[in-house]
This record gives structure tokens, C-alpha cells and sequence, in this order.
């Protein structure tokens, strides 16, 4: 194949191949063909007859009309439904049309795959083509004319979603993805109408299980290849393909191997139905019954930014949120799975006493709020600007419980040195999954710097437990990156110890005194992820039983300590403290934060596929491609 073959025809004119004969006389360059056809050479023709009046004939036009210049330059103008839209070079129909309030629907689309166009219910009328036209594959031309609500677009888009539910079971009500389903929604939309087969649909693999968090239903699936293409694209991991052909064409993993990769769930996300479900989600809640809430994933250092959706004061799964800076549209699975800490194991109620030194069976006493910040109080009064109190922090608080926390730290408790506490580290990947484990180590150092604190290791305060320097502890989270049992035995030996901490453990149950504290989704707070970028999350729910922030359990200290703190929400110590700390001088804490509505009379948002709310599914959609 030439060169040639592959060039598109541009419509001008093509010059002749060398050495071809031609009339034109601006062609004849170069010397005259040795052998020069029968006849007569005329050097000078005879000049053309002239009209009647002795005024030559007009010329005939040279080619075709010049294309006018377009109406904005460097950009395309064209119409769809009647209306103008202005976009850049390269737009296909489908993000144009949502310009200007158009819905194109699609299946196999997505802004960050590449194009199948194997769905074919995007068909649309385009006045420079002769037949329907996909509109996900076509690019905007200039002066195009769109139509996507003619009788003939409409037919196109009923036999569609008619060929589409011919074999597919009619399970809606057992299926996971209903509320949030693509297929149902069209099908009210485009189509609305009884099957008319006749005979058997065609029988798969109901419970075809590809992996350790993925299960498929092969008779659901409308194969539009999104999970494929993320598989290849996206993680990189090509574990799943396309076998057989014509009804009994299906997914499946290659034989051999398994769906196993750490971004296995997005298959699960991109999945316009039911086909593709998560193991560890499923059958668990309607999507109807849950509300979505923006959050950020505290799985890891890279902070992606998620939806939490949650039922009553649970949470049930996160999902990826729109974040070009950060996860684009992606989030691993190991993060996803991260969620369940918030449901098990908490601290609910404020304890004062070790609970491990208590006798099997004996019932704890009946301890309040005010009783426990008392009995916190009371110890730490003494150990005021003492070299035997330490302070350790951890690295999955918030940036306003460190700030009050570390605030309180220096100015009443008197302590240059902060520990550092937090998850053990642990594996890395080549996409998003990095090897620190703590979302908020960044804000944790840049709020030491800024307060004037020294940060230390754990294994620091572990020598300094060991050899004795350290009579008395606060800690602002308990996690710690060491063996958990041997740090609960030191702690064990403490005078005093006062925990703030949401998880129960071996290390709490050695508490002098406990205050339960609230996890991200219980308050509005902010996070700084590993390059620096700070992220708003909003409050999904209300905390259970004595649970409150761990800015407000400060607040109290404080007071009883005999200082003052007026705060009433996150945002009022963010205003007092942060300007302490120059990173945080350009972040605005009232205008990041996430919207918690994305239509006026909807919140909490209803969870949706693809990311996105259902009914506002494309809501937040980048306008660039690429992951």
C-alpha cells in the first residue's frame, strides 16, 4: 500500500502523475517527450474566436467554491435542534450536544475510552451525511446541522433499545444496578413497548464469578466492551475479552486466569447495567435507598476524590468522583475496600479507666461526656509544660482536628515535639495505590511547620517509652505503624494516657481516658493529599452515641483547662488557625468544597452509575479525553 492510499481526499485539485500527457500548458514543464504524438507541432495556437461585440468569453471557474471562512476562528460553529454551539476542533456530537441541553443517549461511550461506537443507539441525523451517523465518533464540522429529534433518529433509537432487551432477562427486581440503570432508564425513554420475541431467549452463565471482587451476568450483558476497554486503557491489565459470536457472544476472562487486577472494580463503575457487580456490595441495599455524599478516600496518600454512599448511619461503598488533578475517573480497589472501618469496631462511648485491667464480665460504669473531659482535664493539668508528656498525632485526622489538636498542644499542654503516628505503610502500584497509607501526612507536616512543632517518628516515642522519659500521652488517632500489641503493653505502663480515637483496639483498651471521635464522613473537613492539593469533604451523616470531632473534644479540654474556644463547626477553626500555616493561605475553605446538591430539591444526591448521580448521570463530565 502507498502513502497515497491512506490520504483522505481533500477535495482540490491533484497535480498529474510525472511524465503523464496533458493539455494544460502551466503542466508542460520540464523537456518534451522524445516521442510527441502524430501531427502538426503548433508552437502559438490559434487565439479563441471572440463574441460578437470582440469581448472574450468568460473564464470557466478554475475548481471548486472556496470554503468560506469559519465564524470563529480556531473553533467550530455549527447547530444542533435548531441551536448554535461553539467547540473546539475535534468535539464529537455527543459533548457538543450537551452544550446547548441536547441528550444524545449512548451506551458504549465514555469520555476516557476510546471510541467503539458498537452500541449504535447514538445514531443521529448530520446534514453533510447521507445516512445516520454515530454521534460519539463523529467530530463537529463547521456549518454542520445536527438533528437528534427526528421521526427517523427516534425509530433508530426504539429498534435499538428493542434488539438490546431481546435476550435480556427481565430480573430488575433482584438486580443490583436497578435505580441506577442505563437500560431501564432508556427504556422509558426510547423504547416503552412489550418484547414481541416469540420464541426462547438465549441462555449464559448467570453467576460467572471473573474474580476475587467481581462476579459477571452474562445474560445482562448488552456488550458494549467498556469493561474491556478500561481493562486495556485504564489499568493496563488486559485480563478481560470478547468471545463467540452473533446472541452468544460474551465476556469473559482469558482461560486460565482470573479478574484480579486493583482496578477491577471499575469495570463495575463503567458497567451501564447489571452485568458486571461487586462481590462485596452485592445484595446489600437498593440504590434508591442510599444517598451519595462527597468524600475523599483515605486508603492511601493519593486522596482520591469519591462519593461515600451511605443508609441511615452506615456506609456501604465509595466510588470515584470527577477529578482531573487527581484519580480522573479511576479509583483502585484496595481504596474502595477502606470504607468498612467506619461501620466496625468504633468507639462509641467515652471510658474512663483502663478498660484492660478490668475483670472478665464486669460491666463498664456508665461514663458521660462531661465526666470524661473532666477526668482528661484533671490528668493533663499536671503535666502542664512537663518533658514527660508526649504527643502523638495521627496522620488520617483531619487538617482541623490537627490544627486544634496541635494548637492545644503547644499553647496549653506546653509540648515542642509531635509524634507521628498512623498505618503501617504497605504496597504500591504503577496507577494510583501508593505505599503510604495515611490520606493527611502532607497537612500533618505543613501544620507542624506552620505551628513551630518538631515532628518525630513512632519509633522515637517507642525508645522513649521504653527507657522511661515518657510518663503521660495524648494522641489525636491511635493508629500506629508499629506492632500494635507491643505498643499497647508500654502504653499499658503509662501514668496517664488520653485517646482520641474512632477505631477500637488493644492500644484503646489501655486508655486512662477515651473520647470516641468522628471519621471524615461524620464531618466536614479537609484533607491535604501527597502533592499538596487540599480537598474539601462534606458531612454524610451524623455520628452515633457519644462520637464528636475531635476539634470539639480540644474545644472542651480547653475550656476546662481554663482557656477559651468559641469554635461551633470545622469551618471556625479553619478560620482561626489556618492562617498559621502559609500553604494554606490560598485555599479558599467555603468555595472548594464540593457541591452537595447537583439540582435544586435533591440532597443528599442518590447514587449513580458511571460516578455520577443517577438521572444527572453525566453531570461533572471532563471535556478533554485521555486517563
Amino acid at each position: 500500500m502507498s502513502d497515497n492510499d491512506t490520504k483522505k481526499p481533500t477535495g482540490d485539485a491533484q497535480p498529474p502523475p510525472k511524465g503523464a500527457p496533458t493539455d494544460t500548458p502551466a503542466a508542460k514543464i520540464g523537456p518534451e517527450p522524445s516521442n510527441p504524438p502524430a501531427g502538426a507541432k503548433v508552437d502559438n495556437p490559434p487565439a479563441a474566436a471572440s463574441g460578437p461585440t470582440g469581448t472574450p468569453p468568460p473564464k470557466p471557474p478554475a475548481g471548486p467554491p472556496p470554503k468560506p471562512a469559519p465564524k470563529n476562528p480556531g473553533f467550530i460553529t455549527a447547530t444542533i435542534d435548531g441551536k448554535e454551539v461553539v467547540v473546539k476542533p475535534g468535539t464529537n456530537m455527543i459533548e457538543a450536544a450537551k452544550l446547548v441541553g441536547s441528550d444524545i443517549p449512548y451506551y458504549c461511550y465514555h469520555p476516557r475510552l476510546s471510541i467503539a461506537a458498537n452500541c449504535r443507539i447514538c445514531l443521529i441525523e448530520a446534514s453533510n451525511a447521507p445516512k445516520l451517523v454515530p454521534a460519539c465518533q463523529t467530530p463537529m464540522a463547521e456549518g454542520q446541522a445536527v438533528k437528534t429529534t427526528t421521526p427517523k433518529v427516534k425509530e433508530q433509537q426504539r429498534a435499538v433499545m428493542e434488539f438490546l432487551l431481546l435476550n435480556h432477562p427481565v430480573d430488575c427486581s433482584i438486580c443490583d444496578q436497578a435505580g441506577e440503570c442505563k437500560l431501564q432508564d432508556y427504556y422509558m425513554k426510547y423504547d416503552y413497548r412489550p418484547s414481541r420475541l416469540e420464541g426462547t431467549k438465549a441462555l449464559k452463565n448467570k453467576r460467572k464469578v471473573l474474580g476475587p471482587r467481581v462476579v459477571l451476568d452474562q445474560e445482562r450483558c448488552i456488550m458494549c466492551t467498556r469493561c474491556v476497554r478500561v481493562m486495556n486503557e485504564v489499568a493496563q491489565e488486559p485480563q478481560l475479552g470478547v468471545f463467540g459470536r452473533g446472541s452468544h457472544e460474551r465476556i469473559d476472562v482469558f482461560p486460565g486466569s482470573e479478574l484480579s487486577s486493583n482496578y477491577s472494580l471499575n469495570t463495575v463503575d463503567v458497567c451501564p447495567v447489571g452485568a458486571l457487580l461487586s462481590r462485596d456490595f452485592r445484595f446489600k441495599a437498593r440504590a434508591w435507598f442510599l444517598s451519595a455524599t462527597p468524600s475523599v478516600c483515605t486508603g492511601c496518600s493519593r486522596g482520591c476524590t469519591t462519593y461515600v454512599d451511605w443508609m441511615s448511619q452506615d456506609s456501604y461503598r465509595y466510588r470515584p468522583r470527577e477529578n482531573e488533578a487527581i484519580n480522573k475517573s479511576w479509583m483502585c480497589d484496595e481504596g474502595r475496600l477502606t470504607y468498612k472501618y467506619l461501620n466496625v469496631g468504633r468507639v462509641l462511648q467515652a471510658q474512663v479507666g483502663r478498660r484492660a485491667s478490668r475483670a472478665a464480665g464486669e460491666a463498664e460504669p456508665v461514663t458521660t461526656r462531661k465526666e470524661a473531659v473532666q477526668a482528661a482535664a484533671k490528668a493533663l493539668r499536671a503535666l502542664q509544660g512537663g518533658k514527660q508528656l508526649a504527643v502523638l498525632a495521627s496522620p488520617l485526622a483531619s487538617n482541623e482536628d490537627l490544627l486544634a489538636g496541635l494548637s492545644f498542644a503547644k499553647s496549653t499542654l506546653g509540648v515542642s515535639t509531635v509524634y507521628v503516628g498512623g498505618r503501617a505503610p504497605g504496597a504500591a502500584d504503577h496507577f494510583l495505590m501508593t505505599a503510604d497509607k495515611n490520606p493527611n501526612r502532607k497537612g500533618l507536616e505543613l501544620i507542624a511547620k506552620g505551628l513551630g512543632l518538631k515532628l518525630e517518628t513512632f519509633d522515637a516515642l517507642t525508645t522513649a517509652l521504653t527507657a522511661g522519659k515518657v510518663k503521660a500521652l495524648y494522641a489525636i488517632g491511635t493508629e500506629v505503624p508499629g506492632d500494635v500489641d507491643a505498643f499497647a503493653e508500654a502504653a499499658g505502663k503509662l501514668d496517664v494516657f488520653v485517646a482520641q480515637a474512632f477505631t477500637e483496639s488493644a492500644i484503646t483498651a489501655q486508655a486512662t481516658v477515651l473520647l470516641p471521635a468522628s471519621v471524615h464522613v461524620e464531618d466536614e473537613g479537609s484533607f491535604v493529599q501527597q502533592d499538596g492539593i487540599i480537598q474539601r469533604f462534606r458531612k454524610a451523616y451524623p455520628p452515633k452515641g457519644d462520637v464528636v470531632p475531635g476539634w470539639e473534644w480540644v474545644r472542651e479540654l480547653t475550656r476546662e483547662l481554663g482557656g477559651e474556644s468559641t469554635w461551633k463547626r470545622a469551618v471556625d477553626v479553619w478560620r482561626e488557625l489556618a492562617g498559621k500555616v502559609a500553604e494554606f493561605a490560598e485555599f479558599n475553605w467555603e468555595k472548594a468544597s464540593p457541591a452537595d446538591r447537583e439540582k435544586p430539591g435533591i440532597n443528599p444526591l442518590p447514587a449513580g452509575a458511571d460516578g455520577r448521580p443517577a438521572g444527572y448521570r453525566e453531570f461533572g463530565t471532563p471535556r478533554v479525553r485521555g486517563i
